[in-house]
């Protein structure tokens, strides 16, 4: 079927289906198909005038882990370049294997479930490293940057790494996110930069603790696509500069209202007070009749997550919303399933369903999420979010539109922060 068919199977239906495999060897990648692979991303990143830096890569022997970023789909292609003529096995979520399986495997592709705990993971990258002798590549962000700036990294990347002991390399791609924001999805030309660096040696891997291994990464995972236009008096031109940028800056600075914020060609406003701001050539917000609070787009971002941490505080978070609930059992295509109830505050997720005369129910505890995956108007769906269990995928799409699924990207994070913390706590 069509990715973007709506196909509703009962949940029995949906349960006897194949479940993806996740747990089989990455293949090296076919010559034919690697070719094919370099036919169609190096001539755009040619014509988009991609500069490619790299840090001490001559120093770089035999196989290595490679650690992106990640803003939009030109990241693979960019990547792809950087690294010719060498071969890689990619991590890819199953999604990214719909209707393709078989060429995706054959490509070099492994998949997995975003924001679930996979043993196999690590089986399949040292099969990578050790029998492919290819460049393991991940992107442990895990999901597009919502706003052109660094995502929450897992906190067992250092772990995963050091157990390898291979080199590791970064790959941190600048004005990806100007080029086409995950929330306007409209390509604009924009020069863009990559950094390509030699981070941590063998011996680095051996001797740095695993304090000292996260750090480093974290440090070296800094980016700000708004920064950097700035940085680099980079222009966007014409219209639609501000159109859906609602969804990510959801909450009034003004009135202090959900929801409410509304976007058209170049302007942000807010339906409830009515304040508007124009978002110049350079992506700075300017208030047309009154006072300016946010000039800055990631400001504005930022402010929203203490927001949410404030009413998280407070005892006050918790949304409770209907949801159309599509499941992704294996790499066939997402099955509707249904209408349920979907509810998150400080205990975390609960979807609860009667779905043909069935119950149906799926917790997600706070702490077995650091971060949620979220999508616009994902295949002219609706805007959604998803979480996995270890067999599934399930992608929910609010009935009410209007609830901006970014605030769940705020919640869930600041959640797993405060129960990580006192877990920790305990612990000493």
């Amino acid at each position: 079927m069509k990715i973007q068919d709506i196909e509703y199977r009962t949940l029995k239906e949906v349960q006897e289906m194949e479940r993806f495999d996740l747990k089989s060897m990455p293949k090296k990648a076919k010559w034919y198909l690697q070719i094919l692979a370099w036919i169609l991303s190096i001539p755009e990143t040619f014509f988009r005038r991609v500069k490619i830096v790299k840090v001490n890569m001559d120093k770089v022997k035999g196989p290595y882990v490679l650690l992106c970023n990640h803003n939009s789909f030109f990241d693979f292609k960019v990547a792809t370049r950087a690294f010719f003529p060498r071969r890689a096995n990619y991590v890819v979520a199953v999604d990214g294997f719909i209707n393709r399986e078989k060429l995706m495997r054959n490509v070099g592709c492994l998949g997995k479930r975003k924001f679930v705990s996979d043993p196999a993971i690590v089986k399949q990258l040292k099969h990578t490293l050790e029998v492919n002798k290819s460049i393991a590549v991940i992107y442990p962000e895990a999901r597009y940057s919502l706003i052109g700036t660094t995502a929450i990294l897992p906190e067992s990347l250092g772990k995963l790494i050091k157990m390898f002991k291979y080199p590791v390399v970064t790959f941190i791609s600048h004005g990806h996110h100007l080029h086409e924001p995950v929330w306007n999805m409209i390509k604009r030309k924009v020069p863009v930069k990559s950094v390509m660096t030699y981070l941590f040696t063998k011996n680095d891997l051996e001797t740095l603790s695993l304090e000292e291994i996260n750090n480093r990464l974290k440090e070296s995972f800094y980016y700000n696509d708004y920064e950097y236009q700035i940085n680099n008096d980079i222009k966007i031109k014409g219209n639609n500069r501000a159109k859906n940028l609602h969804k990510v800056l959801y909450r009034c600075p003004h009135c202090l209202s959900d929801f409410t914020m509304n976007s058209e060609n170049n302007n942000l406003f807010c339906d409830n007070c009515h304040h508007s701001y124009f978002v110049d050539e350079h992506n700075r917000l300017n208030e047309v009749n009154g006072e300016t609070i946010f000039n800055f787009i990631p400001d504005w971002f930022e402010w929203q997550r203490k927001e949410v941490r404030k009413e998280i505080d407070n005892g006050e978070y918790k949304i409770v919303t209907d949801v159309y609930i599509d499941s992704l059992p294996n790499s066939t295509g997402y099955y509707r399933l249904g209408v349920g109830k979907l509810t998150h505050n400080k205990n975390g997720f609960k979807l609860e369903a009667t779905l043909h005369g069935e119950e149906f129910k799926v917790v997600k505890p706070v702490l077995s999420n650091y971060g949620v995956h979220i999508e616009f108007d994902y295949f002219g769906k609706g805007d959604c979010l998803s979480f996995s269990t270890n067999d599934d995928t399930y992608y929910l799409f609010p009935i009410d539109q209007k609830l901006a699924v970014t605030k769940y990207h705020f919640a869930v994070e600041e959640l797993y922060k405060k129960a990580n913390e006192k877990s920790t706590q305990k612990n000493e």
